[in-house]
């Protein structure tokens, strides 16, 4: 997508970048659509850049991405709906979901208390977008049924490497060895 500035058609929830501290951007302000994939928009704001997940979408006209997991009728929380939901939240930087760049260590759930807890690690141990990373699988992950709480571990053990990506990813990518 090509950079798009649009008008908030009303308060429009967002998290900063790299931050990831919640704000709220009023409606009738500029923004620039810088990139729109998994159905998040990254914007530039005021001078910052800020997400704005796809349930939000209608405040910047456009369609509200809805999950329809359907609820488990056993009132258990669906690892394969986490895992789902984690496939739409892509990097900032590059074209490529979580899942498939390898970032996704490992999901548990704590069925008693509803609870989703993950291992994820980052590109780099210093990459600045670690902080809003966190926030979008927070928040993305809080719309799979039954999900009480959603707590992301970050760790760099083992360290990430491109060999870790989907090959799928790596082709996407450039990184196809």
């Amino acid at each position: 997508m090509e950079r798009k500035m649009v008008v908030t058609q009303s308060d429009c929830p967002a998290r900063l970048v790299p931050a990831g501290t919640k704000i709220t951007i009023p409606k009738n302000t500029f923004v620039t659509i810088t990139q729109a994939l998994g159905g998040n928009y990254t914007v530039s704001v005021n001078g910052n850049m800020a997400r704005i997940d796809g349930t939000d979408a209608a405040a910047i006209g456009y369609q509200a991405q809805e999950f329809n997991f359907e609820a488990p009728a056993d009132g258990q929380i669906s690892e394969e709906q986490v895992w789902e939901a984690l496939k739409t939240i892509f990097d900032p930087e590059i074209p490529v979901n979580l899942v498939d760049l390898g970032l996704i260590y490992k999901v548990s759930i704590d069925q008693a208390t509803k609870k989703v807890i993950i291992d994820m690690t980052l590109t780099a141990p210093g990459c600045g977008m670690g902080p809003v990373l966190v926030s979008d699988v927070k928040y993305r992950v809080n719309k799979v049924p039954h999900v009480a709480d959603v707590e992301v571990e970050l760790v760099f053990d083992p360290p990430w490497s491109r060999e870790m990506m989907s090959e799928e990813a790596q082709l996407e990518t450039g990184l196809f060895f």
